[in-house]
């Protein structure tokens, strides 16, 4: 990553890629072999932040209790586990490689055959963080920000909105990259190292949402306050589960992990229906998704602007940001009262911006099959809503496969000209 930002700053000169490349040669020694950033996960101290405030009670007994249970169960950045002891199925078990864990983390290194160990930190870190926050060295540099992994949202991915992405889904991101933002292709890093980087990026998710969810239910199911509850309420009974299966804190906890990590192993890319327009209605089914488009309906123009040309100003924010905001009360623009989240780690507040679709290329893909689902299900963690697709002609609400294609075929033929079309 570090040749990828330092020829591109050189050759466009543009201050984001100077910042990036800056970002790079100052904060990330691992890149020389001279080890690790930091050597343990910071605790996602901004989700404790907001929940204190939204329920008004401490959380630093949660807070204490869910980092002794995470790094018992999932180990360091130097020496990372995964807790398949814990897990029911074996695509669970399975769903992370320990072998390509342990190749993925740590310091960077590598042999006489070329052979790279700490991959994270290598290509990951400057821009992600070591616990995958989005918060890493060259974050603030970047818009969009690079993505917080721990919230188990993710906006490119073929699966419906409130599931978690493929496997494939994130090979392809690392390989294309994504169009629009500071997130290069990888395309020419080596296969096994995409596949370990994505154990290390699902182990890196599934860590963070565990950890939010648990301390969640610290403080609304099991009696956390400003000191821990009895024993068999705590959380980290779960460290001997098998002494004690039993106990309330450890049968939640368990129960906690084995979610989200079912929530990876059931990702299913959603099904798109066949194209039904054939090149000679392809004008018609262009002139239908362009009524659909600037209709009350779909409403698409309200975001994306009359002709896809962008430039409305939107008043809204992206999930992560609204987590310690508009959530719990606080403006996104009061600075004093966002300043302790970002001593915490939050990048700060940024509004919304739509995609401008007459600029050639869409984040995560502009293929047929990419649009149709990213109409049908909207963009997970961003105000983008999806129409949804009816599955009786009957249904008062959304619209059919046609309908759907219509807008793709519109949207596709923006993206192709060279001159917005009008309103009118």
């Amino acid at each position: 990553m570090f040749a990828l930002f330092s020829v591109h700053a050189v050759k466009n000169r543009s201050p984001l890629h100077i910042a990036l490349a800056t970002a790079v040669i100052t904060a990330i020694g691992s890149l020389a072999g001279c080890g690790p950033t930091e050597t343990q996960f910071n605790p996602n101290e901004v989700r404790a932040m907001s929940l204190s405030i939204s329920r008004d009670i401490s959380t630093h007994a949660a807070m204490d209790d869910v980092q002794i249970l995470l790094k018992h169960w999932f180990g360091t950045p130097d020496e990372p586990r995964w807790p398949e002891s814990l897990m029911t199925s074996t695509h669970a078990k399975q769903l992370v490689s320990t072998e390509r864990l342990v190749r993925a983390a740590g310091a960077v290194t590598s042999d006489r055959d070329d052979m790279h160990t700490g991959l994270y930190q290598e290509h990951c870190n400057v821009c992600h963080g070591i616990s995958g926050s989005g918060a890493g060295a060259a974050a603030q540099f970047q818009s969009p920000y690079p993505r917080d992994f721990r919230a188990g949202i993710f906006k490119w991915k073929s699966t419906p909105r409130s599931e978690k992405p493929s496997r494939d889904d994130l090979l392809q991101l690392l390989h294309e990259g994504v169009s629009g933002s500071a997130m290069p292709s990888f395309a020419l890093v080596l296969q096994e190292d995409r596949e370990a980087l994505v154990d290390y990026l699902i182990y890196l998710s599934v860590r963070g949402e565990v950890e939010r969810a648990w301390l969640a239910a610290a403080i609304d199911e099991l009696d956390y306050d400003e000191a821990p509850p009895t024993m068999d309420l705590r959380l980290v009974s779960a460290t001997k589960s098998q002494d004690h299966p039993e106990d309330d804190g450890a049968a939640i906890a368990i129960e906690i992990l084995q979610d989200v990590v079912n929530s990876w192993v059931d990702a299913t890319p959603s099904p798109v229906p066949p194209d039904p327009i054939g090149s000679s209605d392809l004008l018609a089914s262009v002139q239908r998704g362009r009524e659909l488009f600037h209709s009350q309906i779909a409403n698409c123009a309200a975001c994306h602007g009359a002709g896809g040309q962008g430039g409305v100003a939107i008043t809204d924010y992206d999930e992560w940001t609204k987590e310690f905001t508009t959530r719990i009360g606080i403006t996104p623009d009061d600075r004093d009262a966002i300043k302790p989240f970002r001593r915490a780690g939050a990048l700060p507040p940024r509004q919304i911006n739509p995609r401008m679709l007459t600029g050639g290329s869409l984040r995560g893909g502009s293929d047929s099959e990419t649009l149709f689902r990213r109409i049908q299900h909207g963009i997970a963690g961003t105000p983008m809503p999806g129409v949804g697709l009816k599955t009786d002609a009957d249904d008062q609400f959304g619209f059919t496969a046609s309908d759907i294609w219509d807008l793709v075929h519109y949207v596709q033929s923006i993206l192709s000209s060279n001159t917005p079309p009008t309103e009118s």
